[in-house]
């Protein structure tokens, strides 16, 4: 199982410091309006780690920080591992923001602009350029788009140095670097410090550490409670006595003789 990272070797790009730091509605405003060059009007409280989940059953999705503008939802991502799968998690978690609305009682047409923002460590597509901008266009024409209110960007902070716009270099380089080189970078990195030394960010660090691994724990035993079951079902099937079973398998007698009764069916 994966240790916990001391608080004191955190830094911006970790998940739960870079929630922590864009807590601050004035500093994800100042972000965002950077990262995409538009005004936000108004900026919602941020949702840190928010947890989506459908009606219907289905994986759930934990964004890293969810915010709701007057009629724009933001979903920012950070990054570290380069995975093959994530165009289509851009896909997924779009989906996710889109039936959260729905469940609201919204209609389709009442849905909001969503952009879904990824900040990599890494190029995921190897075209060596700091952003990579996706909306729906027509193969045929591609000065026709769909206009379904959907933008998903991703950065590449491992080409810093080729962006144009100095402010979103600078946040690139921080990421890239951990060196801040501009103002809004400079109070990142002391927030990030000064977020280390805080009592009740260390609190809820280590609560939310202890909640994951829980679960992950959790998950442990049931897989292996439920290969178990299949591993007797197995024996079973063979016309091992139930009382080999439940010493092989460590299982109760009382599930072994259930297990019979559903296999000989």
């Amino acid at each position: 199982m994966n240790t916990i990272k001391p608080v004191e070797e955190l830094t911006f790009t970790d998940d739960f410091m870079f929630g922590y730091v864009l807590r601050d509605p004035e500093i994800c405003k100042t972000l965002l309006e950077t990262l995409l060059g538009i005004q936000i009007e108004h900026l919602e409280y941020p949702e840190l780690q928010k947890a989506i989940s459908s009606f219907y059953e289905s994986k759930g999705v934990r964004l890293d920080v969810y915010i709701k503008g007057s009629n724009r939802v933001f979903d920012i991502e950070i990054q570290n591992d380069f995975q093959l799968a994530l165009p289509r998690r851009t896909r997924y978690y779009q989906s996710m923001i889109d039936m959260d609305d729905l469940l609201k009682g919204l209609d389709y047409s009442q849905l909001n602009d969503s952009f879904v923002i990824f900040v990599c460590q890494f190029d995921p597509f190897n075209a060596d350029l700091p952003c990579y901008t996706f909306k729906n266009l027509c193969l045929e024409n591609k000065n026709i788009e769909l206009s379904d209110g959907t933008t998903k960007v991703i950065f590449n902070s491992s080409a810093y140095e080729k962006e144009n716009n100095l402010e979103i270099s600078a946040f690139l380089k921080y990421i890239k670097t951990k060196v801040p080189t501009s103002i809004f970078t400079d109070r990142l990195h002391r927030l990030v410090e000064e977020h280390k030394l805080n009592n009740k960010f260390k609190n809820e660090y280590l609560a939310m550490n202890l909640h994951d691994r829980d679960i992950t724990r959790k998950a442990f035993q049931e897989g292996a409670e439920q290969t178990k079951v299949e591993t007797a079902k197995k024996l079973l099937l063979e016309k091992i006595p139930i009382e080999i079973i439940s010493k092989a398998t460590s299982l109760p007698l009382e599930k072994i003789q259930e297990l019979a009764s559903e296999v000989t069916k």
